[in-house]
């Protein structure tokens, strides 16, 4: 999801590093929120705080917790990692904006996974049920979960089908083509009076040769000489 944060928060997010908790600021909501690494990296980049923050990550004491956590440090909305609880979350910020009258939009990337939970699905018929087209779900759908790929843990297919059937406006694109992400965000909202939904075809482990795709490294961490062959091919693409 390197790519879709980046985009987001470079070219999209209405968001102010000097003042985090400005009231007409866009609200972002990471719901997968084991994904901390990828936007602590993008808030330190943004000047939300030091990057020399980022060594500290998921040490014991650090603020920068495994998980992502809202408790001091700047930038981050709400504290995630329970799967399933995002989407609802960010439905009920857009609804207050709405009838607050307020302009901001609310963002919220999610995980394929925990699209296999109710909990997901609920603020899903919500979210029509109210017009909210200030509310943008992204789907992280890299299409591998904890325990196998999404289709053999549960399949998510026509996925599509399923958002535009419960009343959102959808687009399908590919989340590693900057300009793919950044012309298809400017477009929100899709169509008025309906909800937005992005589904990002993502590849885990994208840029590295022996992680892509590979299900061992969604909690494997490379070390060693693993590390460097890793850091070497990403230096490359970049």
């Amino acid at each position: 999801m390197a790519e879709l944060l980046a985009v987001l928060y470079a070219r999209f997010l209405n968001v102010d590093p000097r003042r985090p908790d400005w009231p007409e600021r866009d609200r972002f909501v990471l719901s997968k929120g084991h994904g901390a690494a990828a936007i602590y990296a993008v808030l330190a980049e943004r000047g939300f705080f030091p990057r020399a923050w980022l060594e500290t990550f998921y040490q014991n004491g650090s603020r920068l917790a495994g998980h992502v956590t809202h408790h001091s440090v700047p930038g981050v909305e709400v504290s995630t990692g329970s799967l399933g609880h995002g989407l609802s979350i960010a439905t009920g910020m857009a609804l207050a904006a709405k009838r607050d009258g307020a302009q901001h939009r609310v963002v919220v990337l999610l995980s394929d996974g925990e699209c296999d939970e109710g909990s997901t699905w609920e603020p899903i018929l919500f979210a029509q049920q109210h017009g909210l087209d200030n509310l943008l779900a992204i789907v992280d759908y890299n299409k591998i979960q904890s325990l196998g790929t999404v289709t053999e843990v549960m399949e998510l297919e026509p996925f599509a089908a399923k958002w535009e059937a419960f009343g959102w406006a959808v687009r399908e694109i590919d989340g590693h083509n900057i300009d793919e992400i950044e012309t298809t965000l400017q477009a929100m909202p899709f169509e008025p009076g309906r909800p937005n939904c992005i589904i990002a075809h993502t590849v885990k482990g994208k840029g590295v040769s022996f992680m892509e795709n590979d299900l061992l490294w969604h909690y494997r961490t490379p070390q060693g000489e693993e590390f460097e062959a890793a850091l070497a091919e990403l230096i490359r693409e970049s």
